[in-house]
């Protein structure tokens, strides 16, 4: 028999497994949280600063200026990560921790974060 109250659809259960993540990372004004959103067509990046509760700045893949190198959602997620991770340095943002929003870590979200540090963000 199931908990009455148990989630049914998958984005409920990924709403919960982020508020799980969400009790254990903060986000800083000097280390932002890296909050990773994935829809079917495109993905997202953003920094918070959870202590004053507003987003720093965010990328996704139809921003100007992203230069995307090989094929697919990945490699756009790829791109994404690095575009973020250079408009971090220069707002002077140099470590951050990884927010995977209860998504797995595999994939498109592996991609951003791996982008993020090629881009030189540290985790």
């Amino acid at each position: 028999m199931r908990a009455i109250h148990a989630p049914k659809t998958e984005y409920q259960r990924r709403k919960r497994r982020h508020l799980r993540v969400r009790r254990k990372l903060r986000g800083t004004a000097s280390r932002p949280r890296l909050v990773v959103f994935r829809s079917l067509k495109h993905i997202y990046g953003q920094l918070v600063d959870d202590d004053r509760g507003m987003a720093l700045m965010g990328v996704s893949d139809t921003t100007e200026g992203i230069q995307v190198e090989g094929e697919g959602k990945i490699g756009r997620a790829l791109a994404v990560g690095k575009l973020l991770a250079e408009r971090a340095k220069a707002a002077g943002i140099t470590t951050v921790v990884f927010d995977r929003a209860g998504y797995q870590y595999h994939g498109r979200v592996k991609a951003v974060a791996d982008g993020a540090r090629e881009g030189g963000l540290e985790f």
